[in-house]
């Protein structure tokens, strides 16, 4: 469960929207745990301590510099605006995730090849997840675009990252998701970013404000 919503930028949410975030989180983490569980036959359990509304420009002082994959998916579909999906993994646990997947156990190692296509297809499964549990409780279409990803330290990727996107309209705020995997043998350590347009975010807390006003 969330426990904490953070805000660090110009954007001020209510504590109304920050429960929305909570609501958006707890779900789409838990698709992608379930989903990802199937995927590698072991039981992945996945908690989201916090959630983080951040400038971006203030975004590296919630990410650990050290080398990281960021797999990189657009968002597409039936929704206002444009937006981007990123997972973030940092080196020691793409090792401990793909040692899962591909059956090895060898922590002291360089990343190769094999452990790339694995943290890809990994990647494409828990984003897609998450994304679609979203779509779901917000009654909305949203689909991936084919991922894209880079190893690399995360601050310098990211730059990289929205420098060759090509995004409309100006991207200020973005919703961090701090995210923790557990099996039985590893702790792996990730985080979910979007990176939504001002319309989208305000698309995200219409509809959840409805989705709570039925519910209600």
């Amino acid at each position: 469960m969330v426990k904490n919503v953070v805000t660090d930028g110009d954007l001020v949410i209510s504590e109304q929207q920050a429960d929305e975030l909570r609501e958006l989180g707890n779900i789409g983490a838990a698709h992608a745990a379930t989903t990802l569980s199937t995927i590698l036959s072991t039981m992945i359990q996945i908690r989201v301590p916090e959630i983080i509304l951040v400038n971006l420009a203030n975004l590296r002082n919630y990410l650990d510099d050290v080398r990281a994959a960021l797999t990189v998916f657009q968002i597409q579909g039936q929704i206002s605006g444009e937006g981007y999906l990123i997972l973030h993994i940092p080196e020691d646990s793409i090792i401990r995730l793909t040692n899962i997947m591909i059956g090895t156990t060898e922590l002291n190692r360089e990343i190769d090849d094999m452990d790339k296509s694995a943290i890809n297809e990994i990647g494409n499964i828990m984003t897609s997840s998450f994304l679609d549990a979203c779509a779901t409780l917000l009654n909305i279409i949203m689909i991936p675009s084919p991922p894209s990803m880079v190893i690399d330290m995360p601050h310098a990727a990211l730059e990289s990252i929205i420098a060759t996107q090509e995004i409309r309209e100006n991207v200020d705020e973005v919703v961090l998701f701090r995210t923790e995997l557990t099996c039985a043998t590893h702790e792996i350590k990730a985080n979910i970013i979007l990176l939504p347009s001002r319309s989208l975010l305000q698309e995200i807390f219409a509809r959840m404000e409805n989705v709570i006003a039925i519910s209600g």
